[in-house]
């Protein structure tokens, strides 16, 4: 009895009592190391409440915090053709494809939506650096395409989030040609007497920098994020020398002109909601709904022929 009471029983009642935990509980902060609980990462919208540090943010989370109500409607994108270059390195295009959009939930790596903040209708696209280090091929090219058209359609702004590693190898020139596209892209905006406003995320580098990225009217970018063509590592080894600290972040463009705001990701809602109403030359936003005013209630109107009283209506007929 001592054998089953002290072994058996409780081995049987630590295998039916068991509880699964979850593994993604907690999320460590690349820059200061501290742990954050999943739920207050997420409601301070995946910034570090320790450091500040900006972690990556999916675009449909961005879009969720952004629009007002969390509510925007999903713009659709033409979708080119798959594996047009037959590329493999070691895995198969298709194969990769595959495998990001199993492990992203997205199909490709730009999200365009409509809808309003701040009850200003604008049209947004965001980049999703966990697709493929976000790089711009067709898919991406056709997005900004569609982006712009449908901005120029229901006479609305453009807001882009960029998030990009540069084009995509596996297209080839296909990719390159998405720089001269998405070129054509911005002048329909420019035609149009659109705003176009560009939120420069860590990392915004290669041809989509040299492209879509910097030619904004306004950029506004988040803290310490990397904004380059070349790595610094790559000058670094090309004129071996070494960089100023903080040589291509976010703080150093702006100190040097090529910025016009550095913004945290709490604020940027607010920040982009006041230069859109500038630039559409609307009064500032309203941030809240004050109820209808009570209108008194309306004194009915007495007759004049008739008395109010007993007593004037005796007099009368005295005096009759």
């Amino acid at each position: 009895m001592n054998w089953i009471t002290n072994y058996v029983r409780p081995r049987i009642n630590s295998i039916f009592s068991r509880r699964e935990i979850p593994e993604n509980l907690w999320t460590k902060c690349d820059e200061c190391g501290t742990m954050l609980f999943h739920r207050e990462l997420r409601e301070n919208l995946n910034v570090c409440t320790s450091c500040g540090h900006h972690m990556p943010i999916t675009p449909r989370d961005r879009f969720t915090a952004l629009f007002d109500g969390g509510t925007f409607t999903q713009v659709s994108v033409p979708q080119p053709t798959a594996d047009p270059l037959q590329f493999r390195d070691q895995k198969k295009y298709p194969d990769r494809m595959r495998a990001a959009q199993k492990a992203t939930g997205e199909t490709e790596a730009m999200l365009v939506a409509s809808g309003e903040i701040g009850r200003t209708p604008i049209v947004a696209a965001a980049q999703d650096f966990s697709f493929m280090a976000g790089s711009m091929g067709m898919y991406v090219g056709n997005a900004i395409i569609a982006a712009a058209e449908e901005a120029v359609k229901l006479n609305r702004p453009l807001v882009l989030f960029s998030a990009a590693g540069g084009a995509r190898m596996q297209e080839g020139i296909l990719s390159l040609m998405q720089m001269p596209r998405t070129t054509v892209a911005v002048q329909m905006l420019k035609e149009a007497s659109l705003p176009y406003i560009v939120v420069l995320t860590h990392p915004t580098t290669g041809g989509v920098t040299a492209s879509y990225a910097m030619l904004g009217d306004v950029h506004i970018a988040e803290p310490n994020a990397l904004i380059c063509f070349a790595g610094p590592r790559v000058i670094e080894q090309t004129i071996r020398e070494k960089l100023p600290e903080g040589f291509q972040r976010a703080e150093y463009l702006l100190d040097h002109g090529m910025l016009d705001r550095v913004t945290p990701r709490g604020e940027m809602r607010t920040e982009l909601i006041t230069i859109l109403r500038m630039l559409l030359n609307l009064p500032p936003a309203v941030t809240a709904d004050l109820p209808a005013p009570e209108l008194p209630a309306e004194e009915e109107p007495q007759d004049a022929a008739q008395p109010d009283t007993a007593e004037e209506q005796t007099a009368d007929e005295a005096d009759k």
